[in-house]
């Protein structure tokens, strides 16, 4: 009787009802672009912006978003503050430290600059070949969010 009900619930918990939201590195972009051309959406924050931490809590826990993330696009969760060497695009993107345990990655630098500054969080949204074709630096709900996905897919 335990086992059954441990099959349950472990079935229950890794049933599609509660997926996870697929977060893909920048290096396999190019080879899932050659199964499936999709949108790729960047998610750039860092650690100590209240907002972007507000956004993993709520908007990228909507099972909604999660499902239409997931499906539509590829998803890339982007640490501004990341260290290690970024490959894309042919192109190696590096950590620039700016001080004291103080930079920025050079990748987030080229995505999320807007006006000549960058402000945490920032959406950027590449389409099929690579190129910017949003950028948004603010907190959206999971409501702008689903509205903003309905937009990009058309």
């Amino acid at each position: 009787m335990k086992k059954l009900i441990l099959l349950i619930i472990f079935f229950g918990i890794t049933s599609p009802g509660f997926c996870q939201l697929q977060s893909r590195s920048f290096e396999a972009i190019d080879s899932l672009q050659q199964i499936q051309k999709r949108k790729i959406i960047v998610f750039i924050h860092t650690d100590w912006c209240q907002f972007c931490q507000r956004m993993k809590q709520t908007t990228f826990r909507n099972q909604e978003i999660i499902d239409k993330l997931n499906s539509d696009f590829y998803f890339i969760d982007l640490n501004a503050e990341e260290k290690r060497d970024i490959t894309f695009n042919n192109q190696t993107f590096k950590y620039k430290p700016s001080g004291n345990n103080v930079g920025v990655h050079e990748l987030a630098l080229q995505l999320g600059t807007m006006n000549n500054q960058i402000v945490y969080p920032i959406l950027c949204v590449l389409n099929e070949k690579r190129e910017i074709i949003l950028q948004y630096n603010s907190y959206l709900n999971p409501k702008d969010f689903k509205l903003l996905l309905e937009k990009l897919k058309e």
